[in-house]
């Protein structure tokens, strides 16, 4: 099941894409004499040998600007479209190495095989979808891309350095992220509602909602507290985790984001459930910090959801008709949903109360069973069942032999899972069945599974 690099026969492929490469740029410079085409001789062929012998490295870029959107925290960056030249890079390397140059081999699992059942149903969905259009661009766009980086993930990972540093560029993506939307809190920079912070509103980031902006903080957070509580793991990166933990946990805050702060208490909870062997004081704990937390971020003051509004809020009244339209979307489309992205759109048409706009379904399992109907809900479901299985497993075995494995595996194994917990609980609240958390999750665990079995079958008996 598990495959390791071996040597490359010969690099005349290589010499051969660079000759090819020269001859264009020689070309290029009998029409353009620039001195930068003579700089571009010498990078782009360094630049296209390095790629397509380091596809991890690439790949992990991709997956922290898509996910971090970091070239929409720092604007500067935007127009160099980062994440889609990245994406063409990586998805050629990683084709490379495994088809042309076959340093990698693949494998399969069970986590792949519900991952592709839904893949399959999202696509047979689209000849099914209400607006077909949408659901497509929807696809090729975004999951598309998240269901083959997926793929990429798990199976490049394959020894600890590479989680370690999977596990740093986690930690510090979320630190930026974190450190931009506190200075825009303070600032008062796109602001919603005059009191939630968020991150790139004015250029249409994903980070421009504080829901989401949460969602992506909260991702974060469960690395950092194991790298705090990890005690095998030296004293400058457990300071490291408490200084990155405070400060993703006041980003948080300022979103107001009730899926976030529920996340996050999901997230303690279950590094609480490790160490906390009363399950009562756990709970009463677990409750009182609930009531502190929402205090603290201010969520009675909002605009919307806050104690300014009579009875159930109306925060709250949306989300229970974008729950309903939901259920009736799945009862009107069972097997195949309206398609992919097309709640949104289709919100007037299954509402029982039209406020004159489309909402957000604010839900993971319903907008999973709203666009993929009632078989999508079933195979997502199961997926997210397997997954805490294995890595409840896995954290078990670890934690016989936790003196005598590479730190890094305990620390992220211990990451992934209560990362998994908090954005399950979240995700009643977050809409993110179609987004990178999960999938980024499931292949991390994916790896974490493999490269713990090949260590574990050489220390136990």
């Amino acid at each position: 099941m598990f495959s390791n690099y071996t040597q490359p026969k010969s690099s005349k492929s290589y010499w051969l894409i660079t000759f090819f490469i020269s001859i264009i740029v020689g070309v290029i410079w009998y029409f353009i004499p620039h001195p930068l085409i003579i700089i571009t001789i010498g990078i782009i062929p360094i630049g296209v040998y390095y790629s397509l012998n380091n596809p991890f490295l690439i790949v992990l870029l991709f997956v922290i600007f898509s996910f971090f959107r970091i070239h929409e925290v720092f604007p500067f960056l935007y127009d160099f479209k980062i994440p889609k030249y990245l994406s063409i890079i990586s998805l050629t390397a990683f084709i490379w190495q495994i088809f042309i140059h076959r340093r990698i081999q693949l494998f399969w699992c069970r986590e792949f095989t519900l991952i592709t059942a839904f893949t399959m149903i999202i696509i047979s969905g689209i000849f099914f979808a209400i607006d077909r259009r949408l659901a497509l661009e929807s696809f090729l766009d975004i999951y598309s891309k998240i269901i083959v980086m997926t793929f990429a993930v798990a199976i490049l990972i394959q020894r600890p350095q590479q989680l370690a540093l999977t596990l740093k560029a986690i930690i510090i993506s979320g630190l930026i992220v974190a450190i931009t939307a506190i200075y825009n809190r303070i600032k008062g920079i796109g602001l919603v509602e005059g009191t939630r912070t968020t991150i790139g509103r004015d250029l249409g980031s994903m980070l421009g909602d504080p829901n989401d902006l949460a969602l992506v903080l909260m991702f974060p957070i469960s690395f950092s507290i194991a790298l705090l509580l990890t005690h095998q793991v030296s004293w400058p990166y457990r300071l490291f985790g408490l200084i990155v933990t405070i400060i993703l946990f006041c980003a948080v805050i300022f979103t107001q984001s009730r899926g976030g702060l529920l996340g996050i208490i999901a997230v303690f909870g279950i590094y609480g459930l490790q160490r906390v062997k009363s399950k009562i004081l756990l709970i009463s704990s677990a409750a009182i910090t609930g009531i502190i937390l929402f205090t603290i971020a201010g969520i009675a003051d909002r605009t919307s959801g806050g104690s300014a509004e009579v009875g159930i809020d109306e925060s709250s009244m949306g989300r229970l008709y974008a729950w309903q339209a939901a259920f009736r979307m799945a009862i009107a489309n069972p097997l195949s949903g309206v398609g992919l992205s097309n709640f949104y759109p289709n919100f007037f048409f299954f509402t029982s109360y039209w406020d004159g706009m489309n909402h957000a379904v604010h839900s993971t399992w319903l907008s999973v069973l709203a666009e993929t109907g009632f078989i999508g809900l079933g195979i997502f479901v199961s997926l997210i069942i397997i997954l805490i299985k294995n890595i409840k497993l896995t954290l078990q075995k670890l934690q016989q032999y936790k003196n005598q494995v590479d730190p890094v595996i305990y620390v992220s194994a211990q990451g992934v899972y209560a990362g998994l917990i908090g954005t399950i609980v979240s995700g009643t609240f977050l809409t993110q069945g179609f987004t990178w958390p999960i999938y980024i999750l499931a292949a991390l665990i994916i790896a974490i599974n493999n490269i713990s079995k090949r260590v574990l079958d050489k220390l136990e008996p």
